[in-house]
């Protein structure tokens, strides 16, 4: 009797571990998980030849299962906004680490682009960004700080 206990409990240690095993790994970040609808902000300092000047942003985009990013966002640096359309393209790894490479557009016509690294959490519903590299439109790079706080707008469950 004892026997059949302690290799029932053994079986179903096993089976436990094998399960949480596998929900683990089903658990990993892709691009394909990446997909949908996403609002951000973010904010920080643009340096300039006057010093740093302060920059934030608010927008929404919406990422497809390719990875592809197409929204909008309004921002603010020194002061001045405006409107502005973005496009890009973002990669995901298993470990939930991303890049993404942002164009900004006004008027149908790039301004700037953005090279952003990001570390996705709580289920992939979330990302924190930091900008790597700022270049404007004609090829000039431009030093930042600036960090982006993005969410999904229809969570996930799984």
């Amino acid at each position: 009797m004892k026997n059949k206990f302690v290799r029932s409990l053994l079986m179903l240690s096993v089976l436990t571990s094998a399960t949480v095993s596998l929900q683990a790994q089903g658990k990993h970040c892709s691009i394909a998980r990446a997909a949908g609808d996403w609002a951000y902000t973010y904010t920080g300092s643009i340096l300039t030849q006057n010093g740093f000047v302060p920059a934030a942003s608010v927008g929404h985009f919406h990422q497809d299962a390719a990875g592809n990013i197409s929204g909008n966002q309004f921002r603010s640096v020194g002061g001045n906004s405006a409107a502005e359309d973005i496009t890009g393209t973002v990669t995901v790894s298993a470990d939930c680490t991303a890049t993404a490479t942002i164009n900004v557009l006004v008027n149908g016509e790039v301004q700037r682009t953005a090279v952003l690294a990001a570390v996705y959490d709580t289920n992939m519903n979330h990302a924190r960004d930091i900008f790597q590299s700022l270049t404007l439109a004609n090829g000039a790079n431009v030093p930042v700080v600036l960090t982006a706080d993005v969410t999904r707008l229809f969570p996930r469950e799984d």
